[in-house]
Parts: C-alpha cells; sequence; structure tokens
C-alpha cells in the first residue's frame, strides 16, 4: 500500500471528523465512523464520504450520550480546577487526579470508538475500552501523544489541528489491531 496515500486518507479523514463533530457532542460518534472507515481503507474494501456519514449517523444513536458525558465530566474538572486556583488546601494534589481522571475517560472514549461497528452498544464498547486503557499502558500512551499532538498543533496553527486528528484516529485503528493480533 502506498504509505502516502495512507496519509492522506487520514488527513482527510480528520476532516470528516471535525465536520462531522461540530455539534461537539457527536465527537465520539465521528470518531467511531472515521476509524471505521480507516478499517475498510485498509482492508481493501469500498468506502467514502457516503459510508462514512452512514456510519457517523448510526453511530450519534446512542454516541451522543457519550459526548454528552465528556462535556460533563469536562465541566467538573474546569470547576476542579477553578477550585485549586481559589487556594484549597489540597488543592493541587485534587487538581492533578482530576486531569488524569480527563484523560484517562478520554483514551476509553478513543479506544471505544476504535472499536465501534453497526449494533454495538456503547456501554460495552465503554467497558472493555476502560478495561483495555489500564491493561495496554503502551497503547494508552500511543493515544495520549496522539490527543497532545493535536493540542499542541491546534495551539500554534488552529486550521492544522483538525486534519491531525485524523492522525489519531490512525493511531487508534492501530492500536486496535496490535490489541488484536495478541
Amino acid at each position: 500500500m502506498d504509505r502516502f496515500a495512507l496519509f492522506s486518507e487520514c488527513l482527510l479523514v480528520g476532516v470528516w471528523i471535525a465536520v462531522a463533530a461540530v455539534p461537539l457532542f457527536t465527537f465520539p460518534a465521528a470518531f467511531a465512523a472515521g476509524t471505521r472507515h480507516l478499517r475498510r481503507y485498509l482492508a481493501g474494501e469500498h468506502g467514502g464520504l457516503r459510508e462514512f456519514a452512514g456510519d457517523a449517523r448510526a453511530a450519534a444513536r446512542g454516541g451522543w450520550v457519550v459526548g454528552a458525558a465528556v462535556w460533563a465530566a469536562a465541566a467538573l474538572l474546569w470547576l476542579d480546577l477553578e477550585a485549586v486556583r481559589a487556594g484549597l488546601p489540597g488543592g493541587p494534589f485534587v487538581g492533578a487526579v482530576g486531569v488524569l481522571a480527563m484523560i484517562g475517560l478520554l483514551v476509553a472514549v478513543v479506544r471505544a470508538a476504535s472499536c465501534w461497528e453497526p449494533g454495538a452498544l456503547w456501554r460495552t464498547l465503554l467497558a472493555e475500552a476502560g478495561r483495555n486503557t489500564v491493561r495496554d499502558p503502551a497503547g494508552s500512551l500511543l493515544l495520549v501523544c496522539g490527543m497532545a499532538v493535536v493540542v499542541l498543533s491546534g495551539a500554534l496553527v488552529l486550521p492544522l489541528a483538525v486534519p491531525v486528528v485524523g492522525a489519531v484516529a490512525a493511531a487508534a485503528t492501530a492500536v486496535r489491531a496490535r490489541r488484536l493480533s495478541r
């Protein structure tokens, strides 16, 4: 397989994910559709924007609840960090635990989305992804680094963060394939 073609497909998927995730709470569904598209691409199966859109709609049926939960957790983290800034005793420790918990939650959501297939229940996917997040620290670290690259790319040049999301989708697909090959 041509490596540049795969790279360009990842960047295109990043744009598709970003557009499908514009309503913010649909990010897990958009990410699930993106990783499913990459799995089809790597298997040599036909797939394009129409299949991606169909997958995004199907994943959004239960995925919007996961997205809303992530935003609720982010709001709680923000409140936690505000309490840290207020100088409460033990605040730095509680803030660090909150940040690490949020990172773990994001890794579990990304892992769950990378395993999504039509008809899969998000609750089951998240339970398995939570276990895999702890059992496979190398894969989890790869996903954390990928998310850090998206954040840093967005901090430097905001439009660059959009296609880089596709690279995180590729990393999640690779982590899933590595886990399945064991």
